[in-house]
């Protein structure tokens, strides 16, 4: 009997590209649960990395962790559907950076977690910014790379959004990195852009893939 289903490599990166729409509500979601319910954490204060301290810490590393992964494997489901090379490279290489950024911890901030006055700058601190940096600045230039390929499909909305996401996000890791009191809010909301972007480009190339 005849069957509609898809073809196994299809289904695969129609999967894969799933987790890259899944990831940044995924983070987004876990991380703001803990932002309003544990103990010290202002959201116009702190970043949402420093959510790794305290006891239940566990939970933002393994939300870095994880959310990463889903974001590499989204990386490789936009290769497979057509995307390019270098886009999903380096997609992979923030999605690795989430990883890091995982594993090493960002350091307390005044005020979180409750009780904390000093701050102490560690070397998995210093680790935690490095891999973050390297991850956001391969982001940017994923979203240049990704826009010149829509350009040359005529796809003028999406370049323009992928510019757009590239400069506003450039700009907002600027903004958190001065350690200006505004950087944070300024940071918080070029995140949610940044997760915006990767949704919608996955499912632009999962309504694509057949």
């Amino acid at each position: 009997m005849k069957t509609d289903t898809p073809p196994l490599a299809t289904r695969v990166t129609k999967s894969l590209l799933g987790y890259g729409v899944l990831a940044g509500p995924f983070f987004v979601v876990v991380s703001l649960i803990q932002a309003l319910t544990r103990e010290g954490f202002d959201l116009t204060r702190h970043a949402w990395s420093t959510l790794a301290n305290g006891g239940p810490g566990w939970i933002q590393v393994v939300n870095f962790v994880l959310t990463g992964l889903m974001t590499i494997a989204g990386a490789v489901g936009l290769h497979r559907a057509g995307a390019g090379v270098w886009a999903p490279r380096l997609l992979t290489v923030y999605g690795l950076g989430m990883v890091g950024a995982g594993i090493f911890r960002a350091d307390p901030q005044p005020g979180f977690p409750a009780g904390t006055t000093d701050v102490v700058i560690s070397w998995h601190g210093n680790l935690h910014f490095a891999v973050s940096g390297v991850g956001f600045l391969c982001f940017v230039a994923a979203c240049f790379v990704l826009a010149r390929r829509f350009v040359a499909d005529d796809l003028r909305g999406w370049a323009t959004f992928s510019r757009m996401t590239g400069v506003l996000f450039l700009a907002g890791f600027a903004a958190v990195a001065s350690g200006g009191s505004w950087g944070i809010p300024v940071f918080v909301a070029v995140v949610l852009l940044a997760w915006t972007w990767l949704s919608s480009i996955s499912s632009h190339y999962y309504g694509r893939t057949a």
